[in-house]
């Protein structure tokens, strides 16, 4: 059976190139091609596509947001995401979003026919400078001299931090009162002349759960 393919792209010349390259190929076939997000989301929920190659600046709903809900109403839609810049913070994104690739619009015509037939194959087609910063964002780090001032609770808290755990979660963790987890936040931002959670994390030298792509 042929893939399945659908198209978000409000670009008029664009989504006839998309739309071109795709009926060219008798492996692929168009089940749909949309100018909004909200478009796509109203007829793909009907159309089951096993891929779709998602425009992320769209007027009004972005791609991500719409890949975002698509992935809730499809979840066995793979998505591609296009976009003319290969741009860190919008493949982050659009990962955590859903998405299982990412294009960008100059690729070739077999560029992105390939990365349709990759996605829904198992593969993840993102460009190699963006892999190595995911790669680089997830290696380890040495912590910064300050971290050594730090008490062995002060750690433990700051290890809580660095997972994604809120105060009351760190609080339940250590067996102790979300009040004494508060002033330990607050010591360690004092030894580490940080303001934010994302900024101690950072000297800890692990990744937070936002984006390894900051501005």
């Amino acid at each position: 059976m042929p893939i399945r393919v659908a198209l978000v792209e409000d670009h008029a010349r664009l989504r006839d190139d998309y739309t071109s390259i795709v009926a060219g190929d008798p492996g692929l076939t168009l089940v749909g091609a949309f100018a909004t997000a909200e478009a796509a989301l109203d007829h793909l929920p009907g159309l089951e596509p096993d891929a779709v190659l998602m425009d992320i600046n769209l007027p009004g709903m972005n791609g991500i947001e719409c890949a975002r809900r698509l992935k809730v109403m499809l979840p066995a839609a793979q998505i591609v995401m296009l976009t003319a810049f290969d741009d860190g913070d919008q493949v982050f994104e659009s990962l955590k979003a859903g998405a299982t690739g990412y294009v960008l619009k100059d690729a070739t015509a077999g560029e992105v026919l390939d990365a349709v037939r990759d996605v829904c194959a198992g593969g993840s087609p993102i460009s190699s400078a963006i892999a190595r910063k995911l790669v680089q964002y997830f290696s380890p780090r040495p912590a910064a001299p300050e971290v050594t001032a730090l008490t062995a609770r002060e750690r433990e808290v700051l290890d809580a931090l660095s997972r994604g755990l809120m105060y009351k979660e760190i609080a339940d963790e250590l067996g102790v009162s979300i009040n004494t987890v508060r002033a330990h936040v607050r010591r360690i931002y004092e030894t580490l002349h940080v303001q934010s959670r994302q900024d101690a994390v950072a000297k800890l030298g692990r990744p937070d759960t936002g984006s390894p792509f900051p501005g």
